[in-house]
């Protein structure tokens, strides 16, 4: 998938090639495909709220769906969470962290 066709309708999971640890707080994801150079080979850190995100990408939410559990989670703007979570979405899936599993009404 491009990342730039992401939206809230994208059904998403992480990528089988990662090994991914907590570390202080933070989420450390690191690709196990490294060795090219490129800027996907490089660890990925995720603070509270990314992890937030990162937990509910079971391949089996939307984008939407997982936007709307935070926005009642930490009683918030659905609308802006749904931004930050496809942002952080198409991130994760243009250094392929992150694989799609399917788009609803696609």
């Amino acid at each position: 998938m491009n990342a730039s066709h992401c939206t809230p309708d994208t059904i998403c999971r992480p990528s089988a090639n990662l090994v991914v640890r907590d570390i202080e707080g933070e989420l450390v994801i690191v690709p196990l495909a490294a060795g090219t150079g490129e800027v996907e080979d490089d660890p990925y850190t995720l603070n509270e709220t990314g992890k937030a995100i990162w937990d509910r990408l079971d391949g089996k939410k939307t984008l939407a769906e997982v936007a709307a559990g935070l926005a009642l989670e930490f009683e918030a703007a659905r609308g802006e969470i749904e931004r930050d979570v496809v942002g952080l979405a198409r991130g994760l899936l243009k250094r392929k962290i992150l694989a799609e599993v399917s788009s609803r009404g696609a």
